[in-house]
């Protein structure tokens, strides 16, 4: 058995052509495309990847039938065809909330960790103290831009955070 991507594509648009009605016409292309066991194990794997209901059955013998009536494509895999993402990218977005007291601990462990003399710590601890609230979202905005301005820094931070 092999994975196969197009044939994984072919399915999921063959059968969002066919959603929400029935796909008894969507199975019968489907069958067309490729042999039994290939079939059988992609659409096993798209559904394990909950983008299907595949409908399919085993039996005692091992054998595999299908139920065209189970046989559907979900939420998930409509979202996966979807250039935006579909809903799964709207309602998957996190929202992260700092508030002022975090930022200001975030900051003052970076100072504390500096490798600056302790009268310049103490100084910047003490301008960072005395920031109103209402100005920390302001500071937070410079020091995300001063980090952009490192990209290939952020950039391979970033690669060793994702391996």
């Amino acid at each position: 058995m092999e994975l196969d991507r197009d044939l994984q594509r072919e399915i999921l648009q063959k059968l969002a052509d066919a959603y929400p009605g029935p796909t008894s016409g969507a199975w019968d292309e489907i069958q067309e495309l490729t042999d039994t066991d290939t079939l059988v194990g992609n659409l096993l794997y798209l559904e394990a990847h909950g983008l299907i209901e595949s409908g399919l059955r085993q039996s005692a013998s091992g054998q595999h039938s299908i139920s065209t009536g189970g046989l559907k494509i979900t939420a998930r895999g409509l979202d996966f065809l979807a250039d935006d993402g579909g809903l799964s990218a709207i309602l998957g977005v996190v929202t992260i909330r700092l508030h002022d007291d975090q930022i200001r601990l975030l900051l003052e462990a970076r100072i504390q960790g500096s490798d600056a003399p302790e009268e310049e710590k103490r100084k910047w601890l003490d301008q960072l103290r005395g920031i109103p609230a209402d100005a920390t979202k302001h500071l937070v905005h410079k020091l995300i831009d001063a980090g952009l301005a490192q990209w290939p820094a952020v950039l391979s931070a970033m690669q060793t955070l994702t391996k």
